[in-house]
């Protein structure tokens, strides 16, 4: 494929979203309107993230699969002279997966809401809302301009925050107000870090400064730079301690909110970790290994005992806020991949990244779909004194939630296993100049955190999936019969399905997008 034709499929991606959203709030043209208003601007939300995501499959398709390390679509010119900034986009084999990633989430969430539109305000501002986060998550993952990736960054925080507090469950003024709070905060202090980069730099490019790999840079900025927008990035990530925002913005937000949050947008700050501060500021990058890699192991820990605190008898627990604690987890095995600074490390961040927005997304629309069931999402009230019996009563959405959940634990040949694998076994081997014995203390947290993890998702399993004795019914179901997987909630949550099996059986096409892009960000993996 020619680069003119990438760059524009790659153009697109970024700007149709942004046009679909204003498109969204204007009345629907003679003839495509339905049956009412609603029904035809839901449908606009399906057709405009169907073809953003025709066009990164398009652009998959026509990547040159055999340089993934080179930047390919690119697109440069001037935007403001005057501060050296430029719209510059590109895309590798760290960004390609994200942007597909990103794609599918979105056209799965606005498929989904065709049929189960969330309890709200009007669908035409909840549809360009949607698109609106889609088209500043694709814009994250594509541009190379510290200016524009701060802006795009920020664009995705003001979507999210009035999807959870006009759309979400109960809670949903606190959980929209930590979440803008904590990451409008941790955006400032990055915002300092990327400027104090460009401007002792020369630049803002990122592709430039990755080349230059920090010789334009003193030790000290390095390092202050480093602090300043890995902290920025933390928040999004969420590194521990700085995750309280999440499980309540998860637990009040609508289904396809905790989606997109888990599935996007805690993506973008470990994708910036690697894009930026890995190769741009690698003195303060090495610095701050140590530390980063301790708040991981702590996190892979601390996540895994809440979870397992929720899921016991009589704790009162929530099954989506459980789920959501346990993305503090899974995220602490990315960063301890990118905090070991090697290429088999990094590329289990990367792996984890892809695997985690597969699975988890995947469990939180399944707890959407229990939620509509029971009306409640709590673990007391769902499983009884004896156990919900799914498996009896909706038996294919109770084998969904258990495939999900041995998914979530990193069962071998399912896509959770190979990043917890490659994040666990770099620690082994951290890069030069890091305390191995460290490292070491930091592997045997990760791996005490699998256990954990394994423990508190059976018994999740056993309580929603299994039953006791109780009254019989027909076909042998305890309990009332549930209404089992909709075609629209088969639809929707199939691929998932299909790409969790697909990444674990075939770990090589997604690692071998990441390798090369990675041993250059890193400058030769050396």
């Amino acid at each position: 494929m020619s680069t003119t034709v990438l760059q524009i499929l790659l153009a697109a991606i970024v700007v149709v979203p942004l046009l679909g959203a204003v498109a969204a709030l204007l009345p629907a043209p003679p003839g495509l309107g339905g049956r009412s208003p609603e029904q035809a601007v839901l449908r606009h939300g399906v057709t405009v993230t169907g073809a953003v995501l025709a066009l990164s499959v398009a652009l998959a398709v026509g990547f040159d699969h055999d340089h993934p390390a080179r930047m390919q679509a690119t697109t440069d010119v001037s935007w403001i002279p005057a501060l050296g900034v430029r719209i510059h986009l590109g895309v590798d084999g760290v960004s390609l997966p994200l942007l597909v990633l990103t794609s599918l989430l979105t056209f799965l969430c606005a498929l989904y809401s065709y049929f189960r539109v969330p309890d709200g305000p009007s669908p035409k501002a909840y549809v360009a809302l949607l698109l609106l986060l889609e088209g500043g998550s694709l814009a994250s993952f594509a541009v190379l301009d510290l200016v524009l990736f701060f802006l795009a960054f920020e664009t995705v925080l003001v979507p999210m925050y009035f999807l959870i507090s006009r759309w979400g469950g109960e809670g949903r003024e606190r959980g929209a107000w930590r979440f803008i709070l904590y990451t409008l905060l941790g955006s400032v202090v990055m915002l300092l870090g990327l400027l104090l980069v460009g401007i002792k730099g020369g630049t803002f490019d990122m592709v430039a400064l990755a080349t230059d790999n920090g010789s334009g840079l003193s030790h000290s900025t390095q390092v202050i730079a480093a602090l300043a927008i890995g902290t920025g990035l933390a928040v999004k990530a969420p590194v521990w301690p700085l995750h309280s925002w999440l499980p309540d913005a998860h637990t009040a937000a609508p289904t396809t909110g905790s989606v997109l949050l888990a599935g996007v947008l805690l993506k973008m700050g470990t994708y910036g970790l690697v894009r930026i501060l890995l190769p741009i500021t690698p003195d303060g990058a090495h610095t701050l290994a140590p530390c980063l890699a301790a708040l991981a192991a702590v996190g892979i820990v601390y996540g895994s005992l809440v979870c397992l605190a929720l899921a016991r008898r009589g704790a009162n627990g929530d099954l989506k806020r459980l789920i959501a604690y346990s993305s503090v987890g899974h995220m602490g095995f990315v960063l301890l991949g990118i905090a070991t600074l090697t290429p088999t490390g990094v590329n289990g961040a990367l792996f984890a990244n892809i695997a985690h927005g597969l699975v988890t997304g995947l469990l939180f629309f399944l707890v959407g779909g229990i939620k509509d069931r029971y009306g409640t999402t709590d673990l007391d009230h769902l499983s009884g004194p004896t156990g919900a019996a799914l498996y009896g009563r909706a038996p294919r959405l109770g084998g969904l939630l258990a495939f999900g959940a041995v998914a979530s634990l990193g069962l071998p040949g399912l896509a959770g296993f190979w990043g917890e694998m490659l994040a666990m076994f770099a620690s082994f081997r951290p890069a030069d100049g890091l305390s191995r014995p460290a490292y070491l203390v930091f592997l045997v947290l990760a791996g005490l955190g699998t256990l954990l993890t394994a423990a508190y998702l059976l018994v999740v399993v056993r309580r929603v999936c299994m039953g006791g004795n109780g009254e019989q019914h027909p076909a042998g179901a305890v309990g009332p019969a549930l209404p089992d997987v909709r075609p629209y909630e088969f639809a929707a949550w199939t691929p998932l399905v299909v790409l969790t099996v697909l990444a674990g059986l075939w770990p090589a096409a997604l690692l071998g997008l990441t390798d090369p892009a990675v041993q250059q960000l890193l400058g030769g993996g050396n």
